[in-house]
């Protein structure tokens, strides 16, 4: 599949998804064989403003490629100047966030907002075509609310400043992460438009990831809420779609994944920070197993690598090979609301963002 002039191995994504994937996650997603990964999603005047932790959103590594940088904001000439500071750190590609609900963000007039505000939305995208050469993709929602499904207009302005492909996530910004997705909408836009169009929403297993891609017709599909514990989703919807079968995770495996993710998320952000951080993907890493209550009870009150490793020894000494049938086997992933693209999260993640939104980030989402 190409974006522009960006040749990408396959057209299975993982999407941005807020206060997760991160560098330490994207680099155990590409291990998966992902054929596109997004930053969380980035402020625009934050970049701008040369705030330090704004640009630690940029942190990426060699073989964090092909990397989509999601940029969010409102003021044209604001994200135009983002898009050239995202360029000059690295970013393979530039998306601009059109979908996300969460009220701190859209009331600033980003985020989903700007599905109600066609004309800024294009200002927007015209700015940032302009000031930057990268392939350009623009993810979008179904339309603020019911009465205002605007998708397809929305789509169509994108094409017409010369975006090089949609993402869509087909509810509306009022829906949240609750219900379902509208994947009609999806095969609508694709019949409308030149340019690609990725599907996203209520992609949790390989069968999904196939029935999106028969029944609405779009180019590439990104999955987010179902990688959640389980990036072993992104290999077997690869190898569903290509005939060669699905398969899930031995213990071994999965032990050897939480390992692996701990430790790149200690080298990135030190041991006290990255395994307060991690403490969440335990929880989703042992949701379904045997004893992954007990075991997540005992994850709160991990503070550092020994503690973890402590852990993670004495559980999974103790457990038995699971059933496929249980959400995390690798097959199937997370029924909980945490889709991805303008995913903002639940459970934990919900409260770690609202920290950080009412907290050191509240100046990042004014524009």
């Amino acid at each position: 599949m190409n974006i522009g002039c960006l040749h990408l191995k396959n057209n299975v994504f993982l999407a941005p998804m807020a206060g997760i994937t991160d560098l330490p996650f994207r680099t155990v997603a590409r291990s998966f064989g992902c054929g596109l990964a997004f930053t969380e999603m980035v402020s625009g005047s934050g970049l701008v403003r040369g705030m330090e932790k704004t640009f630690r959103y940029l942190a990426a590594s060699p073989g964090d490629r092909p990397l989509g940088v999601q940029l969010f904001g409102c003021d044209p000439e604001t994200l135009a100047a983002a898009a050239r500071i995202a360029a000059e750190r690295g970013a393979d590609l530039l998306d601009v966030n059109m979908g996300c609900p969460v009220k701190k963000v859209a009331k600033t007039g980003s985020g989903a907002s700007l599905m109600r505000d066609p004309e800024r939305a294009a200002a927007i995208l015209r700015a940032v075509r302009k000031a930057s050469t990268l392939p350009l993709t623009v993810k979008i929602r179904a339309g603020w609310n019911a009465r205002q499904v605007n998708a397809i207009d929305i789509g169509q302005i994108a094409q017409e400043c010369g975006v090089d492909a949609v993402i869509l996530h087909p509810r509306t910004a009022d829906q949240g992460f609750g219900g379902r997705s509208d994947w009609g909408l999806i095969a609508a836009l694709k019949g409308r438009l030149r340019i690609p169009v990725v599907g996203s929403g209520d992609v949790r297993c390989p069968e999904d990831a196939a029935r999106m891609f028969r029944e609405t017709g779009c180019d590439g599909i990104m999955v987010g809420r179902g990688t959640l514990g389980n990036p072993w989703l992104i290999g077997n919807i690869l190898s569903h779609l290509s005939g060669t079968g699905i398969s899930a995770p031995s213990l071994s495996e999965r032990e050897e994944i939480i390992r692996r993710h701990l430790m790149l998320a200690i080298d990135f952000y030190g041991e006290k920070v990255g395994t307060r951080n991690f403490r969440k993907h335990l929880l989703w890493y042992t949701k379904g197993l045997r004893g992954g209550a007990r075991f997540r009870q005992a994850a709160g009150r991990i503070s550092n690598r020994d503690s973890a490793w402590k852990a993670l020894q004495d559980y999974f000494q103790h457990i038995e090979e699971p059933s496929t049938a249980f959400f995390g086997s690798g097959v199937c992933g997370s029924s909980e609301e945490i889709e991805g693209g303008d995913s903002w999260g639940a459970d934990v993640t919900a409260q770690k963002i609202s920290r950080r939104l009412s907290g050191s980030f509240r100046g990042e989402i004014r524009s």
